[in-house]
């Protein structure tokens, strides 16, 4: 048996606490506080108050002000931080409290919230081009925002197309991938971003266009994105103007927002169905290194990885490093200007898989250990989903290496893995 309470209000329709009706103001609070209860709210149809005035829904004159109950039911150890409040909360009612003997307590894990909307987790007031605009304009927006994607819009601000760092590449001409291109020399550029100038947006865009309104489902943009294949989605009102941009992060910190704290209510004897783990979304496929790896190896093993990244480990597979392409840019910008420009020129532009001569003299001696990153963030395999989730959107991660219990490099998860996985569950 488990030891509970449940809090009994009696009030009415008119009860108001900070101008809201006080059984909404009750359900925000209780569901803000992310604990192991349930609220349920019923309306009365007939009643009398203290003051004498009766109501009734039989006479159309007495319809009005009915009494309301609002019953609260949760763990005994969470009682005194929700008690206090309510009793604030409730100026024109009675607040009652009872033991109660819980047999079972199960609740249901869910990622996405059926009450909230697109417009609840965009990103307002995105910044946007015409279709006129030249691509230098463009890129400096980029460089600029968190997203690699940029709405084009017509004079009436509806979205058109997509420019992505893919379309500047692609078909813009862009020699390097935007990060890179913001830890550029001054001088070098300002000469990739003249060259952009020569193309406008019409030129490059993605077309036509997926948009989702603002006032559909959250759920429903998720599955729009997965169907898709995008990582981003223009938000347009009824109009169809644009308001917003719903990215994954957007999504991730939503979840993060909504979600309780599941490893509680497990302490707590809530049976939680549908939980799911690190384990179950970790790509173990990647490839690994060795400290004494030469470094130019590393580049072609990175060149050749989906994932860009590449984990150092030792003989008993215990993660010493990450090396991405990002880690072997701003090491050798930093030391050796040379290989900077063989570096761009071999690997960081557009796809080579060859590491020539000129290239592998210079790296000679560099190893592994050299290169790594070892400022590492890891969640463990047993983790659940929302942890992983929340590491990777407070640090703002697109990939989060994944080890076991005794250290040992497992595998590495992704935005996408993670935002497939959470709603699988919900589809």
């Amino acid at each position: 048996m488990l030891n509970y309470k449940s809090i009994d209000i009696f009030t009415n329709e008119e009860a108001r606490y900070q101008s809201q009706p006080v059984s909404d103001a009750v359900i925000e609070f209780v569901q803000n506080l992310k604990i192991a209860a349930r609220c349920h709210v019923t309306k009365g149809t007939d009643g009398c108050y203290e003051n004498g005035e009766v109501v009734t829904r039989r006479l159309e004159i007495l319809s009005f002000n009915m009494p309301v109950r609002i019953y609260i039911i949760l763990p005994e150890a969470e009682v005194e931080r929700v008690l206090p409040t309510i009793t604030e909360m409730i100026t024109d009612g009675i607040v009652a409290i009872h033991d109660l003997k819980v047999v079972s307590h199960r609740a249901r894990n869910s990622f996405f919230p059926r009450q909230v909307r697109v417009r609840d987790a965009m990103t307002r007031d995105p910044k946007s081009v015409s279709s006129a605009s030249f691509l230098d304009e463009a890129a400096q927006l980029l460089l600029s925002s968190i997203f690699t994607g940029l709405p084009v819009v017509d004079e009436s601000a509806k979205p058109i197309g997509m420019i992505t760092q893919g379309d500047l590449i692609k078909r813009g001409g862009m020699p390097i991938r935007l990060g890179f291109l913001a830890e550029s020399d001054p001088k070098e550029q300002d000469s990739i971003l003249t060259a952009l100038g020569r193309k406008q947006a019409a030129d490059v865009m993605t077309r036509p266009v997926i948009t989702i309104e603002e006032d559909c489902r959250l759920i429903e943009a998720v599955d729009l994105m997965l169907k898709k294949g995008t990582k981003r989605l223009p938000v347009v009102d009824k109009a169809g103007r644009l308001t917003g941009i719903l990215s994954r992060l957007d999504v991730f910190k939503t979840v993060m927002k909504e979600a309780p704290d599941w490893n509680t209510f497990r302490a707590q004897q809530v049976r939680v169905e549908n939980l799911r783990y690190v384990k179950d979304v970790l790509r173990r496929d990647l490839q690994t290194v060795s400290p004494e790896t030469a470094v130019w190896e590393v580049i072609r093993t990175i060149d050749s990885n989906d994932i860009q990244r590449v984990a150092v480990i030792d003989d008993k597979k215990k993660l010493l490093g990450i090396i991405s392409d990002w880690d072997l840019l701003r090491f050798f910008k930093r030391d050796q200007n040379g290989v900077w420009g063989l570096i761009k020129k071999s690997f960081f532009f557009i796809h080579t898989n060859t590491c020539d001569d000129e290239l592998r003299e210079c790296l000679s001696g560099i190893t592994a250990a050299t290169a790594m990153n070892t400022d590492l963030v890891t969640v463990r395999e047993d983790a659940l989903l929302e942890e992983a989730i929340g590491i990777m959107t407070e640090k703002a991660l697109k990939r989060l290496p994944v080890v076991d219990e005794q250290g040992r490099f497992a595998g590495m998860i992704s935005r996408d893995s993670l935002l497939r996985t959470g709603f699988a569950g919900e589809a």
